[in-house]
């Protein structure tokens, strides 16, 4: 593992994940871990003036981010210690809103577990209304790891 990178090798509590996350999207967007499975995670993320569009509703990439962030966790946490996670594809739809001041509540659960990919399903929800605001399937890659000793490797890699 590169010692640059945090290791996220067998999370298991969401506390870990805030403070492996600090000053990344992650914190930037007030993502917070709830729970942690191997085949679920939940997080809460709020509405607010770093996820909201100018209107005053939930931003449909913020969705996305958290969509992907979740899932992420969920593949970093059942991964083995010589991998790691890389996102490939996330696509949602987007069939609610939640305004400014509310919370959402991001649930992903494993739909496929391979030796190389990872699929997720992740439904995003209005904490003040219970409706559903957006869904999305999120594709992980699972890679060996296989980082270079130097920059000068890491260049001719």
């Amino acid at each position: 593992m590169n010692p640059q990178y945090p290791d996220f090798s067998a999370i298991s509590n969401p506390s870990e994940v805030q403070s492996l996350c600090r000053g990344s999207l992650v914190e930037l967007l007030g993502i917070q871990c709830t729970l942690i499975t191997p085949d679920r995670v939940e997080a809460v993320m709020p509405v607010n003036e770093h996820t909201c569009q100018p209107f005053g509703v939930l931003h449909g990439g913020a969705s996305l981010a958290m969509a992907e962030t979740i899932a992420g966790i969920g593949s970093l946490a059942i991964i083995g210690p010589a991998e790691h996670a890389v996102g490939q594809q996330v696509s949602g739809n987007h069939v609610g809103v939640a305004h400014l001041g509310d919370t959402v509540r991001g649930i992903a659960t494993l739909q496929h577990k391979g030796r190389s990919s990872h699929v997720w399903h992740v439904d995003i929800f209005s904490q003040s209304t219970g409706r559903l605001v957006s869904t999305a399937q999120v594709l992980y890659a699972i890679l060996k790891n296989s980082v270079p000793h130097s920059r000068h490797d890491a260049e001719n890699a």
